[in-house]
């Protein structure tokens, strides 16, 4: 199960005394930890996974707002907190292979206008489970539906 393997992968970088990658698995582990406290069950490794994409994005926002901010610390420190991330993460898509899965969808749910934007997006995101950003999906449907 991917929880336990973050939780092992934590007690090896403190045996190697890796504090940065500890950091980042304590807030990885404490943000799973909220979600099942929110959902009143033990999340399954797909609803782990959610949470890591999220912490991810979170982590690529704070990039781009430090950077912004003249703050090449802070950029260094989220950088390095996201690669722990992406360590768990699948393969992120390549554009080609991303627009392939879009043009699929619009196909199976024979969208051809902006105002069935959604209903390719409810097929499609199951499919791009944390290999794809959310809004670089959304923006290619709505670009190939001509909106």
């Amino acid at each position: 199960m991917r929880r336990d393997s973050i939780a092992n992968d934590m007690r090896d970088a403190m045996k190697a005394r890796d504090s940065a990658r500890v950091a980042t698995l304590r807030l990885l582990m404490a943000a799973i930890t909220n979600v099942e406290k929110e959902k009143i069950h033990q999340l399954d490794d797909d609803e782990v996974l959610e949470v890591i994409a999220r912490e991810a994005k979170r982590r690529r926002e704070s990039i781009e707002a430090f950077d912004k901010g003249g703050r090449p610390d802070l950029v260094e420190k989220e950088t390095a907190e996201l690669r722990v991330l992406e360590t768990y993460l699948p393969e992120r898509l390549s554009d080609e292979e991303l627009a392939t899965l879009v043009d699929q969808a619009i196909a199976e749910t024979g969208a051809s206008q902006p105002k069935q934007m959604g209903e390719v997006m409810k097929a499609l995101m199951p499919k791009l489970r944390g290999r794809a950003d959310g809004a670089q999906v959304s923006a290619l449907v709505r670009s190939r539906l001509g909106a």
